[in-house]
């Protein structure tokens, strides 16, 4: 049975191929060649006793045994990227770069702005912005700072509650134009709905208040929140919007904001390890900020 640890390399050689299907993709994201790759994924299969790949029309698939290395390699690789980002500027200096993490609409479209506005005060520090709805494991280092749209709760982390953030249905100038405005929530039935796709959580909130919905009820449907955003400002139909995005639009209009507006908490949360960092620990703190600020022009007022 294999005792030696195999390189961290060969690690990400085969993470590349999972995440490409090849080894000459994989080569070209990690700037190396096709031998090369080939080699490190033997290696690998040779310092574990497994075949981690299968050959087939449509590339390299990983076998069964390695789907199930792929969780303890991405585990690693975050691992390294974090020690890389822990390196890259020393404790109690303003400079170095910190890894944050939010949803797609967070992510795409308020943060840029407010980072900006923070990169401004301090140009040291630089940000890398990975965007996922998933909650990201700040446990095992995938990011320094997450913001949140539901309350954390490991133990480790540092969590702050930024405020509330809410969400109404909205309609583009365009798609409304001639179409009769609704005055109830039944009325939606009457026009194109932006939704979600296999995700079910517009369908759930749709039936809390009392409308019976189903996935063919969407005239638009996908799962990216981005997706469902592009289509609003396209006129394409009725869909969700925060408060905060749609009211820099003015072609986006309110719907039925009276009958429906869906709130949402926004925490900013760390590890608390990383509390000694000042860049890290500076950076959470302008985001609280700056976040709270967005937060407060980002709910209905009756």
């Amino acid at each position: 049975m294999p005792t030696a640890i195999p390189d961290w390399h060969l690690f990400r050689a085969f993470l590349a191929v999972v995440r490409e299907g090849s080894l000459s993709s994989a080569a070209r994201v990690l700037g190396t060649t096709q031998p090369t790759m080939g080699r490190q994924v033997a290696a690998l299969e040779a310092s574990l006793g497994v075949k981690l790949f299968t050959r087939s029309l449509d590339g390299l698939s990983p076998t069964e045994v390695g789907l199930r290395l792929i969780p303890s390699a991405e585990a690693m690789a975050a691992a390294v990227e974090a020690a890389k980002r822990s390196a890259s500027g020393e404790v109690d200096e303003l400079q170095g770069t910190v890894r944050v993490t939010a949803s797609d609409v967070i992510g795409g479209e308020v943060l840029p702005s407010i980072l900006a506005g923070i990169r401004a005060v301090y140009p040291r520090i630089s940000v890398e912005l990975a965007l996922s709805n998933r909650n990201e494991d700040l446990l095992r280092g995938d990011a320094d700072i997450a913001v949140r749209m539901v309350r954390p709760t490991q133990g480790a982390l540092v969590a702050k509650r930024i405020g509330r953030i809410d969400v109404g249905l909205y309609g583009h100038r365009r798609y409304l134009k001639g179409r009769p405005m609704p005055r109830r929530l039944v009325d939606l039935h009457q026009h194109a709905l932006i939704g979600y796709d296999r995700n079910q959580a517009y369908v759930r909130l749709l039936e809390r208040v009392g409308i019976p919905a189903t996935q063919d009820m969407f005239a638009f449907r996908s799962d990216s929140e981005l997706a469902q955003l592009a289509a609003l400002r396209a006129g394409f139909g009725i869909g969700a919007c925060q408060l905060g995005i749609a009211r820099r639009d003015k072609n986006l209009v309110p719907v039925l904001h009276s009958e429906f507006i869906h709130p949402m908490e926004v925490w900013l949360a760390m590890h608390r390890d990383l509390r000694s960092s000042c860049r890290i620990r500076q950076q959470f703190d302008q985001l609280a900020t700056r976040l709270s600020a967005y937060a407060k022009g980002s709910c209905f007022q009756k």
